[in-house]
């Protein structure tokens, strides 16, 4: 069993928190572990263990508009499966980078040899001001 680790940052130097994800394969495709964690991290915030949604992707104004903390926790719902493909389409446009270890994955349908504690950074770019 591998252990990732999920690492955000931004290129203006933010860091959030690091957190970690087992996984029971040695391999898998970026796409899989990109829909993992964002699977992951939906389940989290709809169960409210978690603030403000984090994701690759932020959820639509809609989902916004109904994780008001006055709404029913049935109401809360973030759709992962759009969540995913969302952070998908986020990638495929250079919104962020993904880094495994010091390599940057171009490919989500790369296959990535995951070991005890492989980091994995999401890089959102940040647009410069003015550009």
């Amino acid at each position: 069993m591998a252990t990732v680790i999920f690492v955000d940052e931004t290129t203006s130097g933010v860091r959030r928190d690091a957190w970690r994800l087992a996984v029971a394969e040695e391999r898998l495709t970026l796409r899989e572990l990109i829909r993992r964690r964002v699977h992951r991290e939906v389940a989290e915030h709809d169960a409210g263990r978690s603030g403000a949604f984090h994701g690759p992707v932020q959820p639509t104004a809609a989902e916004r508009t109904l994780n008001g903390d006055h709404r029913r926790p049935e109401d809360r719902a973030v759709d992962p499966e759009r969540q995913f493909l969302d952070a998908v389409e986020a990638f495929g446009r250079n919104g962020f980078l993904v880094l495994v270890g010091d390599r940057q994955i171009e490919d989500l349908d790369a296959e990535l040899d995951l070991r005890a504690d492989t980091e994995v950074c999401f890089l959102k770019l940040v647009p410069l001001v003015g550009g």
